[in-house]
């Protein structure tokens, strides 16, 4: 044992020696490149003087960024995220000043802007040699990167891992946010992420199988029932409450929060990661007590808002900052230069990129990514039991550049990279880890629909309604994940659009969920009829039913019930809905049952708007500025995925087992495959239960008082009552967030 500390202790001194002895000849390069900088009296002095001087210097560089670097970070919690990293390189050229002035008889200087440089070249070069010597010793890098873990979990059991690797293993669920079935098997296929091609090609490594999506296509109503297990009135990304004259957009926190409280009160379950879970860039936590970037805790206040902790946690590394500071830069210029060319090259079809985008886009590519990476691999070196996490870059560039575009393909590649440090890093971890990957959506191409058309579905619904139209037609602003986040990054407001002020309450709210449309007529009490709707406005569905951008309509009849409008006066009963003939024939398996279900839905819109879909081509003509899109039905957008290890019961084994005798066979369809997120939810939940016992309580009748509840482990495990506890505050339902302010404008669609 004593042998074994001193070994370390050794090896230790030898890294530290060897990076000092490296960002000493680093320093004397720079001094020799940049006339700016230098390590001599202005006399001159010997090389072996020189060499002393910047060993001095490297030295005291070091010891600063090691003690003084996390401090100042942590003074500057207030300051906002992005300019935070912006900070980086002016923080990191001050501490090189002072340690410069640190160097005896005033030999180190260097000009303001050069101190900048040589900082960040110092602090790339260290990080890269302490990590290159860590990586040959497998405890060395376990406990470099297990730093990463920015809030450790103390006093785990001793049979919970280990170095030896004992107990039950954990599980990582990472989300790669709107990359579809068919999408991950071509990269994988054309070599552009060869870590999923490994997974699938190794007999006893991972199974893949798509699933199909609900109505709604996208991350709110999918992560939510994935995570929390119910998706119950999401009818789109965005949608109008009547009764509150709200806009519930899932990308707000206050929309997100409020999401969150009604899935937990319908389910009475705490989510998917109550147990000892970490929830990372995720839209929700899932009920875990490890939060970092998640959008609906950062509605809240006080000791549950730790969402942008991770920022924080992350750029309290210098070399970490440094490095994720210069990829923000190369990504806006990748960015500028990869627009710029699909300009020059008139690519077809194409939209705006400018503005305020590349830095959106570099944001959601290289920042979030960086830092929810991190805090994966500082979950996973902590031992937690479960962790979930988003990684939303390809989501955002293929909205722009398009789902099949070079640069989403090379986006998926860097993705795989990241994959395959998370894989390599499950091999060095106390416990082992099971990684399974997942998507929550795929996305459709297509031209939009103003593109296509000339007008956007607002202008449509104004036509149809016998109001006044604009001339030209104006950009619908695009639904953006990353664009929120990165609002609330920089501590600015994620409220109300700029159109969503006070109208006229005869006029129609128009939404715009991908290529889902949701029309409100706020002036109607209740669900609007199309009786209503026809003696108000009596050429509006006709217009809309017979537009060749629209591919069928939803809305209430009272002589008929519910009834689907396509073009050619088509008009089918939801009740005699089929997937095989009428309007919905195109959209294939599964259609008809997605548009019944979202019918019962208390918020469905007055009328639902599903843009055309081609077969033939995959296309979708989106109602928001996207030349990639999802949130309707149509393609590809409703076929994401689910990968996991052949040590997993297969999920269909699972929904079959849980269909017998149950009211929930249809997750399990005639012709296979797994139907909604809620049944992605409960094979998840499962697999959790196949680790280590029942850890999540799929039924949890007992805090409504209807009787006891089974504990998460037995009786006299360690920790279990601690664990039912927890369990037990997870789904105490969460208070309401304020989701009151100005009534939305009743003539346009909102952002």
């Amino acid at each position: 044992m004593a042998d074994g500390k001193w070994r370390r202790a050794g090896a230790t001194l030898v890294r530290v020696i060897a990076v000092w002895a490296v960002s000493t000849l680093t320093m004397l390069a720079l001094a020799g490149i940049l006339p700016d900088f230098r390590l001599q009296s202005d006399d001159g002095d010997t090389s072996t003087r020189t060499a002393f001087t910047a060993a001095w210097g490297a030295g005291a560089f070091g010891l600063l960024s090691a003690l003084v670097w996390p401090l100042l970070v942590r003074a500057l919690l207030v300051v906002p995220a992005l300019v935070l990293g912006a900070l980086v390189f002016f923080l990191n050229g001050s501490l090189l000043l002072i340690a410069l002035r640190l160097i005896p008889d005033g030999r180190g200087d260097a000009a303001p802007e050069t101190a900048v440089v040589v900082a960040a070249v110092m602090s790339a070069v260290a990080s890269a040699t302490s990590t290159a010597f860590a990586v040959r010793d497998d405890e060395a890098y376990r406990r470099r990167l297990s730093r990463l873990a920015y809030r450790r979990r103390r006093g785990r059991p001793a049979d919970q891992g280990g170095p030896g690797r004992e107990g039950p293993p954990g599980t990582v669920f990472i989300q790669l946010d709107g990359v579809g079935h068919d999408a991950l098997v071509a990269a994988a296929a054309a070599g552009l992420m060869p870590t999923v091609a490994g997974w699938l090609a190794d007999s006893s490594g991972h199974r893949l199988t798509p699933w199909r999506t609900d109505w709604s296509s996208q991350t709110g109503a999918s992560q939510l029932a994935i995570l929390h297990g119910s998706n119950h009135d999401v009818p789109a990304f965005r949608w109008y409450e009547k009764e509150t004259r709200t806009v519930m957009v899932s990308s707000r926190p206050a929309s997100a929060l409020e999401m969150q409280r009604r899935a937990i009160e319908r389910t009475r379950d705490g989510g998917l990661l109550t147990v000892d879970g970490a929830s990372r860039g995720n839209l929700f936590s899932g009920g875990a007590g490890q939060l970092a970037l998640v959008l609906s805790m950062a509605a809240r206040r006080g000791k549950g808002s730790r969402s942008r902790a991770g920022y924080f946690a992350y750029f309290s590394d210098p070399a970490n900052a440094t490095r994720t500071a210069l990829s923000f830069v190369a990504e806006v210029v990748r960015e500028i230069c990869q627009s710029t060319r699909a300009r020059a090259r008139k690519v077809t079809p194409r939209i705006k990129r400018g503005g305020l985008y590349p830095f959106i886009r570099a944001f959601a590519t290289v920042v979030e990514r960086d830092v929810v990476v991190a805090a994966v691999l500082g979950d996973m070196f902590a031992g937690r039991t479960a962790v979930y996490a988003d990684l939303v870059a390809y989501d955002e560039v293929a909205h722009h550049s398009g789902p099949h575009s070079r640069d989403a393909e090379k986006v998926l590649a860097r993705l795989d990279r990241s994959l395959a440090l998370i894989a390599k890093i499950a091999d060095r971890t106390p416990r082992a880890y099971r990684i399974v990957l997942l998507s929550d959506h795929g996305q459709s191409p297509g031209e939009t629909f103003a593109g296509k058309y000339g007008l956007t579905l607002k202008d449509l619904v104004r036509a149809g309604s016998g109001l006044p139209v604009p001339r030209r037609a104006q950009r619908t602003r695009s639904a953006s994940e990353a664009r929120d986040a990165v609002r609330i990054a920089l501590h600015r407001p994620v409220g109300a659009a700029e159109d969503e002020h006070a109208a006229k309450l005869s006029d129609p709210i128009v939404l715009a969920s991908g290529n889902l449309g949701l029309i409100s007529f706020p002036d109607i009490q209740g669900r609007a009829s199309r009786e209503q709707l026809d003696r108000r406005h009596p050429a509006l569905l006709s217009t809309l039913a017979n537009h060749p951008g629209v591919g069928f309509l939803l809305v209430r009849s009272e002589e008929h019930g519910s009834v689907v409008l396509g073009p050619d006066g088509a008009e089918v009963p939801i009740a005699e809905l089929a997937d095989e003939e009428g309007p919905l024939a195109v959209f294939g398996a599964g259609a008809a049952d997605a548009v019944r279900r979202t019918d019962t839905f208390p918020h469905v819109a007055d009328i639902m708007v599903n843009s055309m879909y081609d077969p033939g081509t995959g296309t979708v003509h989106a109602f928001e500025e996207q030349i990639g899109s999802h949130g309707g039905l149509g393609g590809e957008q409703s076929r994401p995925f689910l990968l996991w290890p052949r040590g997993l019961t297969d999920p269909l084994d699972i929904m079959a087992a849980e269909s017998v005798g149950s009211a929930s066979a249809a997750s399990v369809p005639p012709g296979g495959g797994l139907v909604g997120a809620e049944a992605v939810h409960r094979v998840l939940t499962r697999w959790l239960q196949e680790s280590s016992g029942p850890q999540v309580p799929v039924r949890a009748e007992g805090f409504a008082g209807a009787g006891p509840v089974d504990e998460p482990f037995p009786p006299d495990a360690p920790g279990a009552g601690a664990t039912a506890a927890r369990t037990a505050q997870a789904i105490e339902p969460l208070p309401p967030p304020d989701l009151q302010g100005p009534a939305p404008d009743a003539t346009g669609t909102t952002a």
